[in-house]
């Protein structure tokens, strides 16, 4: 296997709604900055791929437009997920290991204010059972929620301390949508939202957009002095019909983090993707947190939930903190589909 490793990382603010810019216009300051910060030019690139959902825009082929934020000259070897950016990160880790390429930029972006998400994700069920049934996502989050209390497996105090952590650590996120300081006993005293979810125990739509650029072998050293290296990486797809798996674990988290050899050695931070507060302590679980793993340093997915981004933002939040040398071992999670239905674990490590 060849070392890849992840060398830069911006993103956009996320914001509940974007009024001025259209999708495309929001990645395009992200790629900038992203190029300008390790001063790369297209040429530099041999492959480019993007995370985006033609069903945000509501257009086909709407992901063409992103790459203007790339630039149409000299032409780009690309490609593209109809997925999290973090899928994007995926396939091009394996271009890599192919040898086809050894600079590849990464990016992941959407605007779900243009339309109702909730009911917009329902597209992603069964066409002919579930989707014609229009159950929006909160509410199939809150079905999940609910099997997982009355089966004793959390409790809502559980739920809640999750959201209470992930709102303070965000304080220090200049990039979070929701932050602050709440005591789990303030958001237990709040009305439920869909009952057993109350608002804090979900996480905001945002629109937004964020890059990564990866790279192979010593040619990282040439853009980053403490390159975060990839040492594991894996995703495992469960069946997309709820009442053929348990909702109460997320069993390819499981299997990914076994896979990516998360419980090899100590994870200093790990970074969730989790958009409910019952999935994030579901996938704390599944990959076998210790009590001494600082878990979403800058609040998470519950903080800031750019769709099609915040997988992506996650990797790159969790190499920030790598660089930074507060971390030795890092561990990044991405999720998609009803239910945990999908999740890429990724490891990344300073050495």
């Amino acid at each position: 296997m060849r070392d890849v490793a992840v060398v830069a990382f911006t993103q956009s603010q996320s914001k509940r709604r974007e009024v001025n810019l259209n999708d495309t216009e929001i990645v395009i300051p992200v790629i900038d900055e992203l190029k300008k910060s390790k001063n790369l030019k297209n040429e530099d690139m041999d492959f480019v791929c993007s995370g985006s959902s033609d069903y945000l825009a509501g257009a086909p082929f709407a992901f063409v437009m992103g790459l203007d934020a790339v630039g149409a000259w000299p032409p780009v070897c690309e490609s593209h997920v109809e997925m999290d950016g973090a899928w994007a990160l995926y396939e091009a880790w394996v271009k890599i290991q192919m040898g086809y390429a050894e600079v590849a930029l990464v990016y992941g972006f959407g605007k779900p204010s243009m339309g109702d998400l909730p009911l917009t994700m329902a597209l992603q069920l069964d066409p002919y059972t579930q989707t014609p049934l229009w159950p929006d996502a909160v509410s199939m989050a809150a079905l999940q929620a609910r099997i997982c209390l009355e089966g004793g497996v959390l409790t809502d105090r559980e739920m809640a301390e999750c959201a209470s952590r992930d709102r303070r650590n965000a304080k220090d996120n200049p990039y979070a949508q929701v932050k602050g300081d709440f005591t789990p006993e303030q958001i237990l005293a709040d009305p439920y939202l869909v009952n057993p979810l109350r608002k804090h125990d979900c996480s905001p739509i945002s629109d937004g957009a964020s890059a990564v650029l990866l790279v192979a072998g010593d040619r990282a050293k040439d853009y980053c002095d403490r390159p975060a290296w990839i040492k594991g990486i894996e995703h495992i797809c469960e069946p997309l019909d709820l009442n053929v798996r348990d909702l109460t674990r997320s069993r390819s988290t499981e299997i990914a983090a076994e896979k990516a050899c998360v419980g090899k050695a100590k994870v200093d931070v790990a970074e969730l993707s989790a958009p409910f507060s019952h999935q994030e302590v579901l996938v704390e679980r599944a990959l076998g947190l210790r009590a001494d793993t600082n878990i979403n340093p800058s609040g998470g997915a519950m903080a800031g939930n750019p769709m099609m981004a915040v997988g992506l933002s996650r990797i790159g939040e969790a190499a920030k903190r790598i660089w930074d040398g507060s971390a030795g071992r890092a561990v990044a999670h991405a999720t998609s589909g009803p239910c945990l239905q999908q999740n890429l674990v990724c490891v990344l490590e300073g050495n």
